[in-house]
């Protein structure tokens, strides 16, 4: 193969993989790309057999098409050290692969295309037509709640569900829940469900820009189309808990307060808390919002915040940082927390909008 292309386009499409391609891997293949030419038009492809990436540009020259696979980290890094904009010329044969460009010249070795894996892709089930921007509020708003190396498996990532007019994103790790709905047309009778792995979330989420995409879901695959990439990746295969039932049912205590002020009040509780428990006292009183935190070094941090409640008088306990996971991704000024009594889940929204709903254990201290 043979081609000419602008080092600002190649190093684009090669920063689309570089989340995928595997460092250490026991198969070599996997740490290389997969270069292809067709017409005028190069794909750049990368995997690490779970998570696929294929990024695409337009070359200013081609005489001769084919594939090829090369070192992703080295081809990065020569067109990385490249004058910016520079013309780089790339030609393949006898197992190697030349790339020049001025007065710069790199011989790299190459291993067969046919050896390079794909993600096989499944039956479509659904196909979706969104902007990128929506996708990306929904893994934002949910995201934080993945759990991280559970054994149970299906909550190191990201629940879907779809439905003729709604596409709702769950997540949880057993100790708080995050839930957000965003609006979209599918032509399909029965709600549709699948789960996306933690790091393809992770992916999906830094190669999204403001683009149209589209979303076809299959029975063991997400496949995500844009005029400059390609992202599929493997579902989780299993159940996922039925999330309904921890939803908070029947909470008379409402409590409204400044979002920014409350997140502020506890960053600061934080500070003095357990290192490991990460446990703050929450004491609810006519109009006033209490928080209270201890250490094994007998330490204590107190702070006062006016909110809006008219209730009995109430004591709770939490893991802070669960709480300001939630307060940090809500946007709006004002938040409503919804509880029931001390052995209750809380349950945490944006005052105005209800669209994403934050669920969070209480705790014992």
């Amino acid at each position: 193969m043979k081609f000419n292309v602008n080092q600002q386009d190649l190093q684009k499409c090669l920063s689309y993989c570089q989340g995928v391609i595997e460092k250490r891997s026991t198969l070599p293949i996997l740490s290389n790309v997969l270069l292809s030419i067709d017409g005028t038009r190069l794909s750049v492809t990368g995997t690490d057999l779970e998570v696929e990436v294929v990024g695409y540009t337009e070359v200013a020259e081609c005489s001769e098409g084919g594939q090829i696979t090369v070192s992703a980290r080295k081809i990065s890094d020569i067109c990385r050290s490249l004058p910016e904009g520079a013309m780089v010329n790339f030609s393949s044969g006898d197992g190697k692969a030349q790339v020049t460009s001025g007065r710069s010249r790199f011989t790299l070795a190459t291993l067969p295309a046919n050896e390079f894996p794909s993600v096989d892709e499944s039956e479509k089930s659904v196909t979706l037509n969104m902007a990128a921007s929506v996708i990306k509020h929904l893994i934002s708003a949910t995201s934080f709640a993945m759990a991280q190396q559970d054994v149970r498996y299906y909550l190191n990532g990201m629940l879907w569900e779809v439905s003729s007019s709604r596409l709702r994103g769950v997540a949880t790790d057993g100790h708080r829940m995050a839930l957000c709905d965003v609006e979209c047309d599918a032509d399909i009778e029965e709600t549709l469900t699948a789960i996306l792995p933690r790091k393809g979330i992770m992916e999906l989420f830094r190669l999204l820009g403001e683009d149209e995409i589209d979303i076809s879901l299959g029975s063991n695959h997400v496949r995500v189309n844009s005029k400059d990439f390609c992202f599929t990746s493997k579902l989780v295969d299993g159940a996922y808990p039925d999330y309904e039932r921890v939803l908070p049912k029947g909470g008379e205590k409402l409590v409204v307060g400044d979002r920014t002020e409350l997140r502020q009040a506890f960053n600061r509780t934080a500070i003095l808390s357990n290192e490991k428990y990460r446990g703050v006292r929450v004491l609810l009183s006519d109009a006033s919002l209490k928080m209270v935190a201890n250490n094994p070094e007998q330490e204590e941090a107190e702070e006062e915040v006016s909110v809006d409640y008219a209730g009995d008088d109430l004591e709770m306990g939490f893991n802070v940082s669960y709480l300001l996971d939630v307060l940090n991704v809500l946007k709006g000024t004002q938040v409503r927390f919804t509880l029931s009594d001390s052995n209750s889940s809380a349950l945490v929204e944006d005052a105005a909008d209800s669209k994403a709903v934050y669920v969070v254990m209480p705790m014992r201290l």
